[in-house]
């Protein structure tokens, strides 16, 4: 059977208020939600819709345009919330990736040495794959841009030799994703291993778990919905925890709150006096209304959640 074609017409937002209406969404400001959807748009805010449908594009009885719009609001300050601890946590592993490696080589500048990194080979779409090159590209970017940054020109200007900054300028240049692409190009295990001990993990799951910072931070920079969604990259289960952790129950690692455990860990880890469940149970109380177990809590299998407040890692 082929494919079908599209034909659903764009709709006046009147209209789009009339269709939530004809689902049994309760509306009692038509103009009011209309102006939402003047600044929302339909498709986006209709990801928030499907937890409040046990049948589909047919609402729940007692489901309001309120409601929806208080989960979407709700996972808007989640999102503020995640990005800002992966903003501290970036920092803390950036001053230790930098501290660590230009320690056991004793050099300022071991960023410039070949023989640090992996040796180049092609994935299997056929792309090279250089980590030591491409760093030394984004260097050179940087070096060489009509506008350079502050540091990167006050290097330039007063010195020649070496070539390139020192590492903990040249650091400052790369993104969270560059940042794991060159952990991921290291090439002795025992490089990886003092910058992951740093953070009470394995090397092979501090990998994985950089790699879910990445794509977690991205979700929040691009706005996309970080509530009710199943992670496209999964971050490894840690099973042998060197500090706090929770229970195996709440092992989904698929779902966003396996995620916000990871962050509180990696807070502890990096020594951060945090106020990070303080902050969580605030958010929650603020949005009692939005149904939490969407994060991807757990429940005991009668419908009650888990105490995740009362697990090991979010006691301090």
């Amino acid at each position: 059977m082929g494919k079908k074609v599209y034909s659903k017409p764009p709709l006046p937002f009147a209209d789009q208020v009339q269709l939530l209406m004809s689902r049994g969404l309760a509306v009692p400001d038509r103009q009011k939600a209309a102006t939402v959807l003047s600044q929302i748009s339909y498709f986006r805010l209709s990801a928030y819709f499907l937890p409040y449908q046990n049948q589909k594009d047919i609402f729940n009885l007692g489901t309001t345009f309120d409601l929806v719009l208080k989960t979407y609001g709700f996972d808007r300050e989640l999102r503020l919330f995640v990005f800002d601890c992966i903003e501290r946590i970036e920092v803390a592993i950036r001053t230790q990736f930098i501290y660590q490696l230009a320690t056991k080589y004793n050099n300022a500048h071991w960023q410039d040495d070949r023989n640090i990194f992996i040796t180049p080979f092609r994935d299997r779409f056929g792309n090279t794959i250089d980590p030591f090159q491409s760093f030394q590209d984004i260097i050179q970017k940087a070096k060489t841009h009509h506008k350079p940054e502050v540091f990167i020109k006050h290097y330039t200007d007063n010195y020649g030799n070496p070539q390139n900054p020192p590492s903990w300028m040249c650091f400052e240049l790369l993104t969270i994703g560059e940042l794991s692409n060159l952990y991921k190009g290291l090439w002795e295990k025992d490089d990886k291993r003092i910058i992951a001990d740093c953070f009470n993990l394995h090397h092979t799951v501090f990998q994985s778990w950089l790699h879910s910072l990445t794509y977690v931070r991205n979700i929040c920079a691009h706005h996309a919905r970080l509530w009710n969604r199943d992670l496209a990259i999964e971050p490894a289960l840690l099973l042998k925890p060197r500090g706090n952790w929770v229970g195996s129950q709440y092992s989904n690692n698929k779902r966003t709150f396996y995620f916000l455990c990871i962050l509180k860990y990696l807070m502890d880890a990096s020594g951060q006096h945090n106020d990070f469940t303080a902050r969580l149970n605030d958010l929650l109380s603020r949005y009692s209304m939005v149904p939490v177990e969407f994060l991807g809590i757990p429940s005991d299998g009668n419908g009650n959640l888990l105490d995740w407040n009362s697990e090991p890692l979010f006691k301090n």
